[in-house]
């Protein structure tokens, strides 16, 4: 009861300064702060106090929020960031008294308490190592997870708005065609997407474009389901997909798509994935480039610093990824004998994808945690409500960029780009 007490007592200190704009409700039932019936921040267990005391981190808090210690209630994620204190929090933890908090730590330090647990089956759920171990920690999750929250064609990348009104299943529809159009595809070219998921981009370009596909995959839940989709389509002459990595790819192809995958190839992978893409491409075929980027800080030294919520990011959710800057992503691809024409930020477009599959999981978040378990249905929730932010605020972007493979002369892509918005 003692150690109860102290947890109280400090979580009331930090609320009286930090003075968030809605109500934290500890585990006995007790608010504390501005008392509403609106959204409030939830402590199930006061050893969440001990918790953060001995690992004051954002692994901590993802930890904490994963087995529920943590918990919103009336509300969203995104309702409590609104409703968080004004002016910047390191500002407001600066003022906390820290000689009165002194006096409660210590003993709730030596104090004995659980720690957060995963809850994701009593293992480290968060694997490193090859591509495809990866690759299946986050794809492989469920399709019928994925479902609760994804368009209607399963597409798992950033949609594109060209009303802001628009539904998430035209805004994804959208994206493809312009996806299609900057790939400027002709009836009978080869198309390769490396990275294929579910299978959307090639039946669509099939399909509206009468290309012959081809996709490479490492994950085996994704193709069994695109090839499933493959089949319902009648494309099946059309389309083939391969469980594989690109680098074992042979043959050439008229144009290729990288939608959503480069974030996993990982930087000491990236001169075998560019010298790839060059062998498989034709002379002057055209390659769409479609990854998130970090901005360039104002050398490489800086920019190789990783904050603490990409590193959150890399251990929980995508394992082994990393984010270059388009910068380097230019480098990359003119070092490797492309010619870059366009290069475009859709940053926007993809924190409003990312806000739609966040609140479309919470609407659905019974169903998710049958499919997969609480742990991991609160895991991805928290992924895609922190990815929508940063999108919005800007600490990521989304780069589209499209380049040809270089030849003398001129080049595949028209002179004005007035093809793209007709």
């Amino acid at each position: 009861m003692a150690a109860e007490h102290r947890a109280a007592r400090i979580i009331r200190t930090a609320v009286d300064v930090i003075q968030p704009q809605f109500p934290v409700e500890l585990w006995d039932g007790t608010r504390l702060g501005e008392d509403t019936d609106g959204v409030r921040f939830v402590v199930n267990d006061p050893s969440v106090v001990r918790q953060l005391a001995l690992r004051p981190n954002i692994g901590t808090v993802v930890e904490l929020w994963v087995s529920g210690q943590i918990d919103v209630r009336n509300g969203t994620l995104f309702d409590l960031v609104e409703r968080g204190p004004k002016g910047k929090l390191k500002h407001r933890l600066d003022k906390l008294p820290k000689w009165q908090l002194l006096k409660d730590i210590p003993a709730l330090l030596l104090a004995r308490g659980k720690s957060a647990a995963s809850g994701l089956g009593g293992k480290d759920p968060f694997v490193s190592g090859s591509n495809k171990e990866a690759i299946t920690h986050h794809y492989d999750v469920s399709n019928a997870f994925y479902q609760l929250f994804l368009d209607e064609r399963m597409v798992y990348t950033c949609a594109y708005f060209t009303d802001w009104n628009n539904s998430i299943d035209q805004a994804q529809a959208d994206k493809l065609e312009l996806i299609c159009r900057k790939l400027r595809l002709k009836p009978g070219e080869r198309l390769l997407d490396i990275g294929c998921g579910w299978g959307a981009m090639l039946i669509y370009a099939a399909k509206h474009y009468g290309v012959v596909g081809t996709g490479v995959s490492l994950s085996e839940a994704q193709t069994a389901l695109a090839r499933e989709r493959i089949k319902a389509e009648g494309l099946e002459d059309k389309i083939t997909i391969h469980v594989k990595s690109y680098e074992e790819l042979e043959g050439q192809f008229d144009k290729i798509s990288s939608i959503g995958m480069f974030e996993a190839v990982g930087i000491a992978h990236y001169d075998t994935y560019f010298s790839s893409v060059r062998r498989l491409l034709k002379p002057g075929g055209l390659y769409l480039h479609h990854a998130i980027t970090r901005r360039m800080k104002r050398n490489k030294k800086m920019f190789s610093r990783k904050s603490a919520e990409h590193l959150a990011l890399v251990k929980y959710i995508f394992p082994g990824g990393e984010l270059d800057h388009l910068g380097m992503t230019i480098e990359n691809l003119e070092g490797h004998g492309f010619e870059v024409h366009d290069a475009e930020n859709l940053r926007e477009h993809y924190g409003k994808t990312c806000r739609i599959w966040a609140d479309r999981l919470h609407a659905r978040m019974d169903e998710a945690i049958r499919e997969v378990g609480a742990p991991k249905a609160r895991l991805w929730l928290l992924y895609l409500t922190g990815c929508a932010l940063a999108f919005e605020r800007g600490t990521v972007q989304i780069n589209q960029t499209l380049a040809s493979k270089r030849k003398r002369g001129i080049s595949a892509v028209p002179q004005t780009r007035a093809d793209l918005y007709r």
